[in-house]
């Protein structure tokens, strides 16, 4: 199934594109469901967890939350738009790891690569894991692993398909390859499935899809090396 869109890649350019050209039906004007459903038991009982939303795009998510979030985004032009709604101080950032930060300075937003300094009490991954290009994926793994502070709750969002279908992005994470990225260091939970076949995804052809969550958490606090 994972071989139809092995070799699929998007370039940072394509991306860019897609916002400039306002192509964003992956995003939600509202706070995701799935975040909204399982947000306890992610923070499960802590007060203040720091928050990370990784490859962020105009999610409404981070200000929702509240408490601290650090958030990622790979271009300057989604830096612009990203936060115009809230009290964001908004500064043209040259690449680097410089954040924006609103007045309140519990959200900071990065424009850099995924390797953002210090780890985290949460992860909250709806389109990243889905977004970056099939073949870097053990790559990506190790790296939010690294993130992971020892009591650290990833919320994992991914999606099921026929590939053959549609090519992406998003892309399709089938539940066997969730616990070969992470199941070496992590426990992975599957929390829920859903029905996230809508008509906007009828017209890419596809007549299935649906919406899986996880919940990933190190086995121990000596599981912080690279997965497999």
């Amino acid at each position: 199934m994972l071989e139809h869109q092995a070799h699929r890649v998007m370039a940072l350019t394509e991306w860019e594109e897609r916002w400039q050209n306002n192509r964003i039906g992956f995003h939600q004007p509202a706070v995701h469901t799935m975040l909204k459903t399982h947000l306890e038991e992610v923070v499960s009982g802590r007060t203040g967890v720091r928050f990370f939303f990784p490859l962020c795009g105009k999610a409404v998510d981070m200000k929702w939350y509240g408490p601290v979030c650090v958030c990622v985004c790979v271009c300057a032009f989604i830096m612009r738009v990203v936060l115009e709604p809230s009290e964001v101080l908004l500064v043209v950032l040259e690449p680097g790891v410089v954040p924006l930060s609103n007045s309140e300075k519990n959200i900071f937003l990065y424009r850099c690569d995924l390797s953002v300094a210090g780890q985290f009490g949460a992860i909250w991954d709806r389109g990243s894991l889905v977004a970056i290009n099939p073949k870097d994926r053990e790559r990506y793994a190790g790296l939010i692993v690294s993130l992971m502070a020892v009591d650290c709750r990833y919320l994992l969002d991914t999606l099921l398909y026929d590939p053959e279908k549609y090519g992406g992005p998003p892309f399709l994470v089938p539940d066997a390859q969730v616990q070969s990225l992470f199941g070496s260091c992590c426990d992975v939970k599957h929390l829920q499935s859903v029905d996230a076949l809508t008509d906007r995804t009828r017209a890419w052809g596809l007549d299935s899809l649906t919406e899986n969550v996880h919940l990933i958490t190190l086995k121990d606090a000596g599981a912080q090396t690279q997965p497999r």
